[in-house]
């Protein structure tokens, strides 16, 4: 959806000057010594004539269901710490750093403690702010987003978490619990008697896709609450699969893990619940999944049952100092045929009966002009003793959810994905020596990514008396 050029631009400069005083003397909300919480919710959803996943599929039509904000304000341990998910497929470069400026901001902290993600249904908008000036320039149709929209979006988030921290509670222990999913996730990636990817299989699937194994998935859904004495405050619960029953349509919709997620509110009215999604690059429904819509209700039941059963498993423990943790990552580039910086260019500027390949090219370039200016992604952590979340960036193969949970057994790890989406899939490196089309467009790094991504997890995850200080 184009806006008029002088408002689109007008709408451009905001992200970079606008900043709103809050001046919240947050940490005084927690007595010294102490930790509290505050959360917070925002209608997130797009107007009609948006576009949805950057334009590669049909722009809004319509509102199946309303798409989300919610997160979460930790204060009481040092600067306050942000962690919240948004129903929306993929945020990138400047745009996720206008996000944690504008919610850092409104807590009263550092960008580097807001711990941000989506969850990734494509029926939902993308933001790439340099990428969308770029497709304007190139007068490009359709475009990666509409300005003014997020810009107005970002400002109610800030005001949501500005409002929120008036209402900060104490709280006093953790829960962890966790349950299988059954019958939802399953590997995208089918590989051949001679190592290579015979099958891809998608969201939805045929005859073929349901016959494959399940594969390499992570079953559990992991539930992290938050408790007042013995009164239940907050649920962020976290899973690994790519979120859509069927989607492309123009129907804008959080799906069947935003369905889950709002039938377990309306279970628990007094606990606000959060949904989070967990490394499901290479992770979909589709051997549980024929793309039928009446297949979204089936899908959103079996989440929901396992939300269920993982608050009903949950362990408590006392709670009395949380710790943050920072490393800096660089990704590597891809420098294939159409990933050059000249391809890139020439595409951008190369009319198309379908514009999404002149989008895609500028995502690419906004993504090389973020590592042309040095700057590396961040993978922040949360200790909350017994359990640990990671947030990673882009759509990470379930590999490294395994891993994070490799390198502490003794912890209950929560590992979080699709943060900064600016590299798109982040495999491991045999993946690219496997081939599959699903690595032939939407990734934008290239092989030698797994080293530093192991290092980032082990840096993090580290007992916290050998961490080194935040960066």
């Amino acid at each position: 959806m184009k806006r008029p050029v002088v408002m689109r631009r007008l709408a451009g400069l905001l992200w970079i000057g606008v900043s709103v005083s809050f001046l919240v003397p947050a940490r005084m909300l927690a007595a010294e010594g102490s930790l509290a919480l505050a959360t917070f919710s925002v209608e997130v959803t797009p107007p009609i004539g948006h576009p949805l996943l950057a334009g590669a599929v049909e722009p809004a039509k319509s509102v199946d269901d309303p798409l989300w904000l919610h997160g979460i304000i930790f204060l009481g341990a040092g600067q306050p710490i942000v962690w919240a998910g948004i129903d929306w497929c993929e945020i990138r470069n400047d745009a996720y750093d206008r996000w944690r400026e504008a919610l850092a901001e409104a807590a009263g902290t550092s960008l580097k403690r807001v711990l941000f993600s989506c969850l990734h249904q494509h029926d939902a908008p993308l933001a790439d702010l340099t990428a969308e000036r770029l497709c304007e320039e190139a007068h490009v149709a359709g475009g990666v987003c509409d300005l003014d929209f997020h810009e107005q979006t970002v400002r109610r988030a800030a005001q949501a978490v500005h409002a929120a921290l008036s209402h900060a509670r104490p709280f006093t222990q953790v829960g962890v619990g966790q349950a299988k999913v059954e019958r939802v996730a399953s590997t995208r990636r089918i590989l051949g008697p001679d190592g290579k990817v015979a099958f891809i299989r998608n969201s939805s699937s045929t005859a073929r896709g349901f016959a494959e194994p399940e594969g390499y998935i992570d079953p559990w859904l992991k539930t992290i609450s938050f408790y007042s004495g013995d009164t239940p405050l907050v649920a962020v619960s976290c899973y690994a699969t790519h979120p859509m029953s069927y989607y492309g349509h123009g129907g804008v919709s959080a799906d069947f893990v935003g369905l889950a997620r709002s039938l377990r509110q309306k279970e628990t009215p007094g606990v606000r619940q959060i949904y989070l999604t967990g490394c499901g690059a290479n992770i979909t429904a589709g051997k549980y999944n024929d793309g039928s819509p009446a297949n979204r209700a089936v899908l959103a039941e079996r989440v929901h049952r396992a939300m269920v059963e993982a608050w009903d498993h949950t362990k408590r423990y006392p709670l009395k100092t949380i710790d943050f943790r920072l490393a800096r990552l660089d990704l590597p580039p891809r420098q294939g045929e159409g990933y050059r910086l000249d391809d890139l260019r020439r595409r951008l500027h190369r009319k198309s009966d379908r514009a999404f390949d002149q989008i895609h090219a500028a995502m690419g370039l906004s993504w090389r002009m973020r590592l042309a200016r040095g700057e590396k992604i961040d993978v922040p952590s949360i200790d909350f003793g017994v359990a640990q979340v990671v947030l990673l960036p882009g759509e990470t193969f379930v590999e490294y959810q395994l891993l994070a949970q490799q390198m502490r057994p003794d912890k209950f790890v929560m590992t979080v994905a699709y943060a900064d989406a600016a590299p798109g899939y982040i495999p491991l490196d045999k993946n690219f020596d496997e081939g599959g089309h699903d690595l032939d467009s939407w990734c934008w790094v290239a092989p030698g990514v797994e080293g530093p991504m192991r290092a980032a997890l082990s840096e993090v995850l580290q007992p916290a008396e050998t961490n080194e200080p935040e960066k």
